[in-house]
């Protein structure tokens, strides 16, 4: 079975984040397929290389970075809720004249239509908010 995978939270104020981490590596772990995991609204965060969690908590975005790697996973932030949240790749940082990119290895950022074509080729879109 494929699977597309939204997250919508971000890791700062919900569990999403990491709920989705765990579904994925069921899925991954069940055999499955996914086809794309896309983040919009404050689930943007979750790309942020520049984040810092505290020492007990969980790195979820070196833990997505790792799976997204390990899996070739397509992880995908939405360009404009990038964009409001400051997350930004070398292109925008060069479009918007920002000194430095934070986007973390292994995504990319794209548009929500990248989430549509995810949902019309996964057998589930599964959505974490």
């Amino acid at each position: 079975m494929k699977f597309a995978i939204a997250v919508f939270a971000g890791p700062q104020t919900s569990e999403a984040p990491l709920s989705a981490l765990n579904f994925a590596r069921a899925v991954l772990a069940a055999g499955h397929e996914i086809s794309r995991v896309f983040f919009y609204h404050d689930g943007v965060y979750t790309g942020n290389r520049l984040s810092a969690p505290p020492q007990d908590e969980p790195d979820l975005t070196m833990e997505w970075s790792r799976l997204g790697q390990e899996n070739n996973l397509d992880l995908v932030l939405c360009v404009a809720s990038a964009l409001r949240r400051g997350v930004i790749d070398e292109i925008e940082a060069q479009r918007y004249d920002k000194p430095v990119s934070n986007l973390a290895p292994g995504f990319v950022i794209s548009g929500l239509g990248q989430l549509i074509d995810a949902a019309l080729t996964a057998d589930r879109v599964v959505t974490f908010k």
